[in-house]
Order: C-alpha cells, then sequence, then structure tokens
C-alpha cells in the first residue's frame, strides 16, 4: 500500500462485488488502513477465502454476506444489516459488474435487462440506502467504479458499455443532489485490469500488446492501482472533489 490516510481508521465502508477481482482488492485496502469493512458477493466460496486471507495476513477480516445484487431488497437488506453491525455507514463503493461479451445482432431484451439490473441499476439503488445514513452524520463518500469501455466505445460489449456510461451521469446528478448533505459522489474509472477474470477469459498476448500500444504507460494495469485511488476519493483528502471521474488506465487513447 503506498498511500495511508489517518481518517480511514475505523471508517465503516461497505463494497458490492467485493469477494474477488478489483473488489477484493478494494476490501483489502481498507482493511489494510483500519477501516471496518462489510462486503457482498454472489460468489461465496471466493469471499470466503478472502476472508481467511484478510485474517492471515492482518489479523482482522470483513462482514461478508452472500447476495445476488439484481435482487434489490436482497442487496438493501445486507447494506441494512452490515450498517447495523458497523454502526454507520461512512463510504460505499458500488463495484459489482459482469463484463460477458455480447453480440448487437443477438442480444434479446431479457440479456440487455439482465446487464442494467447488475451494472448500472444496483449503484442508484444501494446509494439511496446509504442517504439517509450519510445525511444525518452530515457527510461520506459514494464510489461508483466504472469503466473508459465507456469513454473509448469499446466494441463487443454494447449493453455493459452503455450502463458504464450511465454511471458518469448518475454520479454526476447524485453529487448534485447529495452536496448539500455533505456526500461527496464520484466515479473511478479504471482501464484494463488484469484480473485472474480477464486472464483466464480475453487476455490474450496479443490484445494486451494491442491494448498497451494505446497507453501513454506501458505496462498493465492491477487491482491495486484501482484500489490506491479509492482510498484517496473515499478520504477526506479529496474532500472537495464530488461528481468528478478519476480515469486510471495508463494515459489510454
Amino acid at each position: 500500500m503506498f498511500g495511508q490516510f489517518k481518517d480511514l481508521v475505523g471508517a465503516r465502508v461497505f463494497v458490492t462485488g467485493g469477494g474477488s477481482g478489483i473488489g477484493a482488492a478494494l476490501v483489502c485496502a481498507f482493511v489494510e488502513q483500519g477501516a471496518r469493512v462489510a462486503f457482498v458477493d454472489i460468489q461465496a466460496d471466493a469471499a470466503e477465502q478472502l476472508l481467511a486471507h484478510l485474517q492471515d495476513k492482518f489479523g482482522r477480516s470483513a462482514h461478508f454476506q452472500p447476495c445476488n445484487i439484481r435482487n434489490i431488497q436482497a442487496l438493501q437488506g445486507c447494506m441494512g444489516s452490515a450498517i447495523r453491525e458497523m454502526g454507520g455507514l461512512d463510504v460505499l463503493i458500488n463495484n459489482a459488474a459482469s463484463d460477458n461479451r455480447h453480440d448487437v445482432s443477438t442480444l434479446t431484451p431479457d440479456e440487455w435487462d439482465d446487464s442494467m439490473n447488475i451494472n448500472l441499476r444496483p449503484h442508484f439503488f444501494a446509494s439511496q440506502t446509504a442517504f439517509p445514513h450519510m445525511s444525518a452524520q452530515g457527510n461520506g463518500s459514494i464510489i461508483n467504479i466504472g469503466s473508459n469501455s465507456a469513454l473509448l466505445g469499446l466494441t463487443g460489449y454494447p449493453a455493459y458499455v452503455a450502463a458504464k456510461s450511465a454511471i458518469l451521469g448518475l454520479t454526476k446528478a447524485l453529487a448534485r443532489e447529495l452536496g448539500p448533505e455533505g456526500i461527496r459522489v464520484n466515479t473511478l474509472v479504471p482501464g484494463w485490469v488484469m484480473t485472474a477474470r480477464q486472464k483466464q477469459l480475453w487476455a490474450t498476448p496479443e490484445a494486451i500488446a494491442q491494448c498497451l500500444s494505446q497507453q501513454a504507460i506501458k505496462d498493465c494495469i492491477n487491482e491495486q492501482d484501482i484500489a490506491e485511488a479509492a482510498l484517496f476519493l473515499a478520504s477526506k483528502a479529496s474532500r472537495m472533489l464530488t461528481g468528478q471521474a478519476m480515469v486510471i488506465d495508463g494515459g489510454r487513447v
């Protein structure tokens, strides 16, 4: 961990999709900072492995609940339980997503809706759930995880790109509405992060070489790069930063 933020010690953090990939890096980073962390994930096995890793590495763990975030009632229930467990909420990170590839000529309405139900809808309703708790204390940070696929118009998953584009607008709207309550809302926009899933499914040597040729920094992005930026957005070090999109993509064009 490169940065240390004293105000994150004891901070109460909730992360969606925290069991693996970027989400697991986020959970680890906040636990290392001394925050109290709760997270949900649909993959219980991966989450349990993460919990064991946290206990082994830091001598403390996180609060995990299995949850399919398509089910908003279940998500809100898990958030409520976690908030009661932690005694409040300071940081919400809407991270869970699915970037499954799909074709413009065969995508069905149900598949389109499913993409929105994973990649966009939970961001709003989790924020809605966080709002009264953050408002009551006069501060809070909501971090929506976007994707630079929305900025570049990448091909191969148009519904995903549409959802990630909408997150940028949602962030600006929520920042304007919630700002008077002391709540900041920002989007963290990763480039192509070399998670285990990406390496398994799509990160061929040719695809990586093409991506790096478009980046100003000729190095692959890892999960820790995203977690470091999230710590800054969560901390009061960024107290006057809201409604913004922080792009972590190595300068890709």
